[in-house]
This record gives C-alpha cells, sequence and structure tokens, in this order.
C-alpha cells in the first residue's frame, strides 16, 4: 500500500503542469494548439484570428525556455541553431528574447499580439493562459 501510494505521488508530480503560453488578457485569442504553437516560434505562423503575433522567448539559458524547447517544440537546442542560421539567410529573425519573467511579462502586455510562455507562479490577472504544459 505505501509503494502504490509513493508511485501515485511520484507520477503526480512528473505529469503536473509548469508552464503556460500566454498572451495580453485582451486578445481576441483563447486557445492554442501546441502544433499552432510550434509554429509560431519557429515564425511559420505570424497571424492567429488575424491577429498579428510577436513571440517572445526568454534567454537561452533560462530553465523555462528549455522546457518549453522540450516540451512544446520537441527540438533540442543544437538542431534549433542550425534551423536559426538556415532562416537567418532567407530573411528570417528568431523570436525577440527578453531575459527575465518580468520582462517576458511586461512586454506581453505592452506589446500588441505578443505571446510567450511563463511558470505559472508568474502568471497574473493581465495575461491569459493559452496552453499549459
Amino acid at each position: 500500500m505505501k509503494t502504490l501510494l509513493l508511485m501515485f505521488l511520484l507520477t503526480g508530480s512528473l505529469l503536473s503542469l509548469e508552464y503556460a503560453v500566454v498572451i495580453n488578457v485582451n486578445s481576441p485569442i483563447t486557445k492554442l494548439s501546441k502544433k499552432q504553437i510550434k509554429d509560431i516560434f519557429i515564425m511559420k505562423r505570424h497571424f492567429v484570428q488575424e491577429t498579428k503575433l510577436v513571440p517572445v522567448n526568454m534567454s537561452a539559458s533560462s530553465k523555462v525556455r528549455e522546457n518549453f524547447e522540450k516540451k512544446i517544440l520537441k527540438i533540442n537546442r543544437e538542431k534549433l541553431n542550425r534551423y536559426w542560421t538556415k532562416k537567418h539567410f532567407q530573411g528570417i529573425r528568431p523570436p525577440v528574447v527578453q531575459s527575465s519573467n518580468v520582462s517576458v511579462k511586461l512586454f506581453i502586455k505592452n506589446v500588441n499580439g505578443a505571446i510567450g510562455y511563463l511558470p505559472l507562479s508568474s502568471i497574473d490577472s493581465g495575461l491569459k493562459v493559452l496552453f499549459e504544459f
């Protein structure tokens, strides 16, 4: 019985959602799929419901970004860097980068169409959750 309880607690904590993709609370967008989010952050999709999107990444050293790339983009950093090098020569730039949860939050609140990801604990009433991961 103790073993079963321990397994349940461990499994529950492994499956818990820690992060969310967010947008300004005033955006008409209410939900996005994982595929849509990936396409937005690799700059293959620029609009949703006639809203021009401005994706914002955390800094490359961020654990939040590492989890986003692993769980949403499903691309390791080396492959992602090669992708952006190739896109650079096609005139396509990667998303804007902000250095902290606070700066991502402010960017999303102040730039129309800005979309980013944050730990659930950083989300406030000025942001709308589109997808949890």
